[in-house]
């Protein structure tokens, strides 16, 4: 799970796994994939970090992985 705080400053959370888009039209829009759409204060930057963060602590990315990513 992931924290994210909606538009009126509300914090929730939402099950990474299930995330399939993240967008900013200029608010950033987290899409999920049920189709069910949560618009969030937090940049897509800052949600990118809670799913790295999530995927770590679950064991699906290594420390080499993210070495990898942040190369290019």
């Amino acid at each position: 799970m992931i924290n994210v705080t909606r538009l009126n400053g509300k914090p929730f959370m939402i099950n990474a796994i299930y995330i399939e888009t993240i967008e900013a039209f200029p608010d950033t829009t987290i899409t999920l994939t049920n189709g069910k759409k949560y618009i969030v204060k937090d940049s897509i930057e800052q949600v990118r970090e809670e799913i790295r963060s999530f995927y770590q602590s679950i064991h699906v990315l290594n420390m080499s992985h993210l070495k990898e990513e942040e190369d290019r």
